[in-house]
């Protein structure tokens, strides 16, 4: 059987002008402004953890969840937390004020992309979900070893627009048209209570395509791009931003001392009760050395 080729399981998008951001959700998204990409392919859907289970076989990548950080790294830590693992959302046994995120968030000793609960998980039986708990770094790593890169945020948010111009959601100015989960997003009170089918992520595929024929661009993970973090869009001095970038590197924020990446698409965490980021224009910063269980990625070749 022939080996899978760098574009196999990719869909090429023409590349195009269209409105970047929102000026009517969170203040980070804003301005909207118009931006053009280049053509380039994109991966149908998120790397799986089959997809990333071949590429830890073939490297014998550690990934940062599975390392012991270093007390050097992270002075003001706590000596007591400096062990391998990762966050991992827990539902809350009752309803609670959504102000707190340590109520749901909990760092886990041995949390890691084959064990994304925590001790006692494992992926057995999700070959074809997400693979989650990875950080920036092991993501860029799988990327390059397939011979291709991460988005950036501007080819990210245009592929997720699936062609819609000016829509709020992938497939239109509906959230829900006709009732119909177009997305693994948060269905309950959250953090307490979730309705559906799935308990977290989904299997990839699970919900329709976007317009460009491409999968859980909306909900399901949050995916790494590769630009740096700046809260709110800089149009810059065109009034049509060609291919843009983020900063050139990771600002310094007392608030966030480590630098962060674009994240994009919300997760099955998103609810309209407190993430309402299941939209193309949605943006997160999350620090590079950031792995949890709704975080994952997809790559993109250029040209």
């Amino acid at each position: 059987m022939p080996e899978a080729g760098p574009t196999d399981g990719m869909v090429r998008l023409p590349g195009g002008q269209f409105t970047m951001g929102a000026d009517d959700q969170y203040p980070e998204e804003a301005p909207a402004h118009m931006v053009t990409v280049a053509p380039f392919r994109i991966d149908a859907h998120a790397v799986t953890n089959r997809q990333f289970a071949a590429f830890v076989a073939a490297t014998g990548l550690v990934t940062l969840a599975e390392q012991t950080p270093r007390a050097q790294d992270y002075p003001l830590a706590d000596p007591a937390l400096l062990f391998a693992g990762s966050l991992v959302f827990r539902r809350t046994p009752h309803p609670v004020p959504l102000d707190d995120p340590g109520r749901w968030w909990h760092w886990v000793k041995g949390a890691n992309w084959r064990a994304p609960q925590g001790p006692g998980s494992s992926i057995e039986g999700l070959d074809d979900h997400p693979v989650v708990q990875v950080a920036h770094a092991d993501a860029a790593a799988y990327a390059d070893w397939a011979g291709k890169t991460l988005p950036t945020e501007a080819q990210w948010e245009y592929a997720a627009r699936g062609g819609l111009e000016g829509q709020t959601y992938a497939w239109g100015p509906v959230f829900r048209p006709g009732g119909k989960a177009m997305a693994n997003t948060w269905d309950g009170k959250f953090p307490s209570q979730r309705r559906g089918v799935f308990a977290a992520t989904s299997p990839v595929g699970s919900f329709p395509a976007n317009g460009f024929g491409l999968f859980d661009m909306i909900g399901n993970v949050w995916e790494w791009t590769d630009d740096w973090y700046q809260p709110g869009h800089d149009k810059g001095p065109c009034c049509v931003a060609d291919n843009p970038r983020g900063p050139a590197s990771g600002t310094t924020d007392p608030a966030a001392p480590i630098a962060q990446k674009v994240l994009k698409g919300g997760s099955f965490l998103c609810s309209p009760s407190y993430c309402r980021r299941y939209r193309p224009a949605a943006r997160h910063a999350e620090s590079i050395d950031s792995a949890t269980n709704h975080i994952g990625f997809r790559c993109v070749l250029r040209g």
